[in-house]
């Protein structure tokens, strides 16, 4: 085998940890994600909710009417990141490269320390008894020679599973009859145009490629290769400096129809995105304003900002942004960056050189946004970072507009 590959997968992981921590919860429909009386989507659901339909990104008000009787909880999102840190400790021990997909789910390149399949089998065992033993969780664990087929062999045991997929043609085998989605690759939008043209099944891609090449282009050739068990690419592990952007939003409980409020919303979510690019040493190139109405009818805007690397420059651009847009109620709202570079490539524009004033500038609308909700930015600033306070201050300006 020219890779020995591991792919893990916890098994619903934020509701696994909130079990683990709360006893109490075990044998229960868990949902967590937004309460049902908020606007939001299931991040994750234990179990014994799944058995009700309820999935990950299913709207909280479609997972109510399936499970009134369910137990509603926000994520504690710094909780599952400190979790994640020590699952990928444990993932690293084995690894040459670990490519992390989230929190709770990763690629291990395990050849060169396994040496062989029985090691990587031994490895496999570790892995999954140490997550048992050190944290109280389980995992799945698929083995293969290729990301895909890994990935696919995860899944298949679900959960607290192993699986083994060890060559091109048992990969062919196991999925040749399931539908198209069984490749990872192919989402709702691509499956719905293969299933147009009557391809259902991976065995239609396997017979129809030319019609797949032809409807699909690049994608097709892709999906085709997938099909046959081919697939090529190497455990990478993630370099920030290699997104294509960094973007922080957020959705409103009730449509907002005030813009100045938007505005406003807007500085908190510049700090936030600025906060992210510092922590990889990382600015824009351009400046995004994202926007979804009540009719869930979403747009994006987009400018070109030469060495955006402040809070500042980003809320002003988004601003002006969002001036441009027609006004009608708001649903969400989202600000972000991309062409990201590294900060030692910085090009002076001639406003550095005169001394810009972006950080006074910031300091002055956070000095007006407190005086206008009566709240302390400036005291607080580390804490609008994490996701649940952004999005509770954000109500809050809401209703205290």
């Amino acid at each position: 085998m020219d890779q020995i590959i591991i792919h893990v997968d916890m098994d619903a992981f934020y509701a696994s940890v909130e079990i683990r921590d709360n006893p109490e919860l075990k044998g229960k429909p868990l949902i967590i994600g937004s309460l049902p009386t908020e606007r939001g989507v299931v991040a994750t659901a234990s179990y014994e909710a799944r058995k009700y339909g309820v999935h990950s990104g299913m709207n909280i008000k479609e997972a109510y009417r399936l499970c009134p009787k369910g137990i509603y909880m926000h994520p504690d999102m710094e909780k599952y990141k400190s979790v994640s840190g020590q699952l990928h400790e444990i993932w690293r021990s084995y690894a040459t490269e670990l490519e992390a997909v989230a929190f709770d789910e990763a690629y291990l390149d395990v050849k060169e320390k396994a040496k062989d399949i029985e090691g990587a089998r031994r490895i496999a065992r570790e892995i999954k008894q140490r997550t048992l033993e050190e944290l109280r969780l389980t995992c799945s664990v698929g083995l293969a020679y290729s990301k895909t087929a890994a990935k696919t062999a995860s899944e298949e045991k679900k959960p607290d599973g192993y699986f083994e997929i060890l060559t091109p043609e048992d990969f062919v085998n196991l999925v040749i009859d399931r539908d198209v989605r069984a490749l990872y690759t192919v989402g709702a939008m691509t499956a719905e145009k293969l299933y147009s043209y009557g391809i259902h099944t991976v065995r239609d891609i396997i017979d129809k490629q030319d019609i797949v090449v032809n409807i699909l282009g690049k994608q097709g050739r892709w999906i085709s290769q997938l099909a046959r068990g081919i697939d090529n690419r190497k455990v990478t592990p993630y370099k920030p400096e290699e997104a294509k952007s960094i973007s922080r939003e957020v959705t409103f409980q009730e449509d907002v129809t005030n813009f100045e409020l938007l505005k406003d919303v807007l500085v908190l979510l510049s700090l936030c995105v600025k906060g992210r690019a510092d922590r990889y040493g990382l600015h824009g190139n351009g400046v995004t304003l994202k926007i979804t109405y009540s009719d869930m009818k979403g747009i994006t805007r987009s400018r070109l900002v030469p060495y955006c690397d402040t809070a500042e420059k980003i809320y002003r651009n988004a601003a002006e942004l969002l001036d441009g847009i027609e006004r009608r109620p708001v649903r969400l709202v989202g600000a972000g960056v991309y062409n990201l570079s590294r900060e030692e490539d910085q090009q002076l524009s001639m406003e550095d050189l005169a001394g810009g004033g972006d950080e006074t500038d910031m300091e002055t609308l956070l000095e007006r946004l407190g005086l206008r909700y009566g709240l302390d930015f400036a005291g607080n600033l580390d804490k609008i970072y994490k996701a649940d306070t952004l999005h509770r201050t954000v109500e809050y300006m809401r209703k205290h507009i």
